[in-house]
This record gives structure tokens, C-alpha cells and sequence, in this order.
């Protein structure tokens, strides 16, 4: 075979691998990374708490959007209710600004035998009915209402355990709580006070009352607060 007839037979093969590239289908370009196609993430609901023990124990409670409503977190309920012993069986029970009704109804959950969940709220005491009802929370009762109204209204040396959750925003609330629940309160019983800040014996002393635990946790102060003795 001629020097001329292999280069024309190379060529010939050049040109039909040319042609089968150009008939084969292309491959797909690989998309290309961006931040933007990241899964969208899923808008957050009203979200929800738990009760942290006792016969309802871990059951989980709504939580409305609602301005100011700010749901006791479980590290400080739970640290609460060791302050208090776990066990509340027969104890009567004033939450006066319950919100969600997380800290009445971990009372009622550990054997409290009278809880009185006070809201001012219509919407958010309906659904502490709800709630209620869906327990089958006999030994709790909602009411609608002013929560210092109804620490006023409540017989003097009443009550077990008040708890105080006032607005954060109303300052002048929480002198006039901690005076009407020191008042509602039995001798040997607790006033749970949340607060923007720590509350000194020297300024709780008006109200005779007293500093018996502390907790800080994030923005909130948590005090379990006991009636001062009176003097002989």
C-alpha cells in the first residue's frame, strides 16, 4: 500500500470519529452549587412547651403568638418544682397571670388539689379551657379576669403557692402582685415570683416577704420567695 493511500485511509477514520461525536447527544451540564437553592426552611409555627413531670409528663402544651406572652422555659420549671419538692399533692394553687398555664398546670400535674389559672387574655383563657378539658384537669379552674383582681379577692392565708408571672413591661405591677399574694399566701407557703430582675429582701420586706431561692437563666430571674415571720 502507497505512502498516499495510508495517509487517505487516517484521514477517512479521523473524519467518521468526528462525525459520531458530533451525532452523539450531549451530556447534561452539572448543575451549578448556589446558597439560594438550599432548602427552604419551614416558617415556625406558634410553637410549644412541655409539662416536665407528674401524671401528664412530657405532654406537650400550645403556645400562642401572642405579644409579651413569654412561656416560663423548662430548665426554670423544672428547677421550681425541686425548690418546692415535686410532690404538691393537696396543695391550692393561684397562677394570676397564667398565659399559657404552664406553671399551673405542672402543679396540677404533680398532685395540686386547686389550681385557679387567672387570664386576662380571651383568647389564650379559652384555650387554657381547652387544655383543661382535654386533661381531664378536674382539680383546675380557668378564669378571665384581672390575676391582681383575683389575688385581692382571694381569702388571706389561703393559698399554698401563688404564682407570679407578671408582663415584663409593667413595672408597677409587681410591688402591687407581691403585697396581694404575700396577703393570700399560707405562713408556711411560696410565692413564685418571675422577673426581668432580681428582687432584694430589702425592697421585698414591704410586702413581708423573703428570698428564699434564686435563679438566673438568660433574661429571666426566677425567686422562690417565703412569708418573713412575724415578730414575737
Amino acid at each position: 500500500m502507497s505512502r498516499s493511500t495510508l495517509c487517505a485511509s487516517a484521514i477517512n477514520a479521523e473524519i467518521r470519529k468526528a462525525q459520531a461525536a458530533a451525532a452523539a447527544p450531549a451530556a447534561p451540564a452539572a448543575p451549578k452549587k448556589n446558597a439560594k437553592d438550599k432548602p427552604a426552611t419551614a416558617p415556625k409555627g406558634a410553637g410549644e412547651i412541655r409539662i416536665i413531670g407528674g401524671q401528664w409528663k412530657r405532654t406537650r402544651l400550645p403556645v400562642a403568638q401572642r405579644p409579651g406572652l413569654r412561656p416560663t422555659p423548662d430548665r426554670v420549671r423544672e428547677t421550681l418544682f425541686n425548690w418546692l419538692g415535686q410532690d404538691l399533692t393537696g396543695w391550692r394553687c393561684l397562677d394570676a397571670f397564667a398565659g399559657t398555664g404552664a406553671l399551673g398546670l405542672e402543679a396540677a400535674s404533680r398532685g395540686a388539689a386547686q389550681v385557679l389559672l387567672v387570664e386576662s387574655d380571651a383568647a389564650l383563657a379559652a384555650s387554657l379551657e381547652t387544655l383543661r378539658q382535654r386533661l381531664q384537669a378536674g382539680a383546675v379552674r380557668v378564669q378571665r379576669g384581672d390575676g391582681l383582681a383575683a389575688l385581692q379577692q382571694a381569702a388571706p392565708a389561703s393559698l399554698d403557692l401563688v404564682l407570679l408571672d407578671p408582663p415584663f413591661g409593667n413595672g408597677d405591677l409587681f410591688g402591687k402582685a407581691l403585697q396581694a399574694a404575700a396577703r393570700a399566701v399560707a405562713a408556711d407557703g411560696h410565692v413564685y415570683l418571675e422577673a426581668p430582675r432580681a428582687w432584694a429582701d430589702e425592697e421585698l420586706a414591704a410586702s413581708g416577704l423573703a428570698v428564699h431561692r434564686h435563679l438566673k437563666a438568660g433574661a429571666v430571674h426566677a425567686h422562690l420567695l417565703r412569708r418573713v415571720p412575724a415578730a414575737a
